[in-house]
């Protein structure tokens, strides 16, 4: 039986986020997902680095200044996928008034010691191109800063910088059932089953379970324990429509029920429209949209926009659910976003568990650095925390780098589109010259399967990011999604089953 200091499971930010920190601090990491990384609430998020500026309303400044000070840390270790957003914040008469913006954007400024990113500033809307799209009765507003991320790459990065440190890592693998064991063999034996049904059992010093929405599930059936703590399961829903404004600045716009929705810049030629904050009870695979959050989601942007946003605009739509703390609030947008780990076992001799509930994108680092602090007492003497200065894959370059790499690879490679070196440099960073390998024409890039997707990307996902469906690709890899056809999709699918096959008799050798 293969033995290892941790076992963690749920392939998530935060899954992915503990076992990048613990393999790097020299412990043994096995990471185990069910499905894709990413594939539940990581993908399905705004995906926003933010301090969470409305958070400052529920008194929650710790969690707010946290996440500020990770902002920029975060965008120094991966300013591939990572990049500053201005943000418009009009003000609306009926609602918060101007005085408490301008308290609230201030805190927002120095709390978490910006550095890097510019600072509020007042506009006028009547001048400024932000007010073009707007009515005309939103004559003022302000300006901040936060940054925009690619959530289901920043998964993928993490795990990938894991199995670079020595970290294994099992995608379409299942957590079926984890015991705690006695005598000479003290310590976790967890049963994996893989897609094809076959199962293994692993020995693992510390259990974590980090299953997101899954989190109650995990404790309660492949564990076998009932725990005092809950999981609170919110929705949150997006719409994706044509692009509604021709500048690079995103809006957030105040409603009467207290909620914020945003409405940002999304992959070119699109705008992305969310969230909604509402209780879930059903099972969290079973999420989707439903009419009345996408009518909340029309009638909340409609209030500001000169021309109001029609359901027939919509051409994607996604959701998930938020696997917060239940901390007895009563309404879903006032429960904690803050996250809350649960030790146990360990001082009591028998093996650790920690159980993971809630957490934000924007602090899953500093959540994992709290886990392994909490779990350190029980594994071997591991380095010291590691991950503060550490750029993820493809991030070895600096903030303001970004255009220069755009330009290196258009002169290393000029056969491609300007749009297409752009968006790999976006994906890979420093690392779209691994990818490119020697090609030095399009068809050194393999079959093309739709939009500017190449079968050398594919065959780079599949070998180094767990890829094995079309969707893993076109959905949480990438947003090539909303560019390819059904038809191009399914070839895809078909291309990748294939390529799946050829790779395991590769190692089967």
């Amino acid at each position: 039986m293969e033995r290892y200091d941790i076992a963690v499971i749920g392939g998530g930010v935060n899954g992915c986020g503990i076992a990048r920190d613990a393999a790097g601090r020299g412990w043994r990491v096995l990471l185990c997902e069910r499905d894709d990384l990413g594939g539940g609430t990581s993908s399905a998020s705004t995906k926003l680095v933010h301090g969470g500026l409305r958070y400052l309303e529920h008194y929650e400044f710790r969690l707010v200044r946290e996440a500020l000070i990770e902002r920029e840390v975060l965008l120094r270790a991966a300013p591939h996928i990572i990049w500053p957003l201005r943000f418009v914040l009009p003000h609306h008469s009926g609602l918060r008034p101007a005085w408490l913006l301008r308290l609230g954007l201030f805190l927002y400024d120095h709390l978490g010691g910006r550095k890097l990113l510019p600072a509020t500033r007042q506009l006028d809307l009547r001048r400024d191109p932000a007010g073009k799209p707007l009515s005309e009765a939103f004559v003022r507003g302000f300006e901040y800063s936060d940054c925009w991320v690619e959530d289901s790459r920043l998964v993928a990065l993490n795990a990938l910088d894991a199995a670079e440190r020595g970290a294994e890592v099992r995608v379409r693998s299942r957590c079926v059932s984890a015991r705690r064991s006695e005598g000479d063999d003290s310590g976790w034996q967890v049963t994996l089953e893989a897609a094809d049904g076959s199962q293994e059992t692993i020995g693992a010093r510390v259990l974590v379970n980090a299953a997101g929405p899954w989190v109650e599930q995990v404790l309660t059936g492949a564990i076998g324990v009932n725990a005092a703590e809950k999981v609170r399961l919110v929705q949150g829903s997006h719409i994706v429509v044509p692009r509604l404004f021709e500048h690079d600045r995103a809006y957030i716009f105040q409603n009467s029920d207290g909620r914020i929705v945003f409405a940002i810049p999304y992959e070119r030629d699109f705008t992305l429209i969310g969230t909604t904050d509402r209780d879930w009870k059903g099972a969290p695979g079973d999420v989707e949209i439903s009419d009345e959050e996408i009518d909340y989601l029309c009638r909340a942007v409609s209030d500001y926009l000169a021309t109001p946003v029609e359901r027939s605009q919509i051409v994607w739509t996604y959701s998930g659910v938020r696997p917060l703390y239940d901390d007895g609030a009563s309404k879903a947008q006032e429960a904690t976003r803050d996250y809350v780990l649960k030790l146990d076992g360990g001082a009591d001799g028998k093996p650790a568990l920690l159980n993971v509930f809630g957490g934000k994108i924007t602090t899953y680092r500093k959540l994992a650095e709290a886990a392994l602090a909490q779990l350190a007492d029980y594994l071997p003497a591991g380095g010291a925390p590691w991950t503060e200065a550490a750029p993820l894959p493809g991030g070895d370059f600096p903030v303001e780098g970004f255009e220069a790499l755009v330009q290196k690879t258009c002169r290393a490679h000029p056969f491609l589109a300007e749009p297409t070196a752009r968006r790999l440099c976006r994906a890979y960073g420093t690392r779209v010259e691994k990818l490119l390998g020697r090609a030095s024409s399009a068809e050194d890039l393999g079959e093309r399967f739709g939009a500017d997707l190449y079968e050398v990307e594919v065959d780079y996902l599949m070998r180094f990011e767990w890829a094995r469906r079309a969707d893993d690709v076109v959905w949480r890899r990438s947003k090539l999604g909303l560019r390819l056809s059904k038809e191009e999709t399914a070839r895809l699918d078909a291309w990748m089953a294939e390529r799946a096959e050829a790779l395991a008799m590769r190692a089967a050798e």
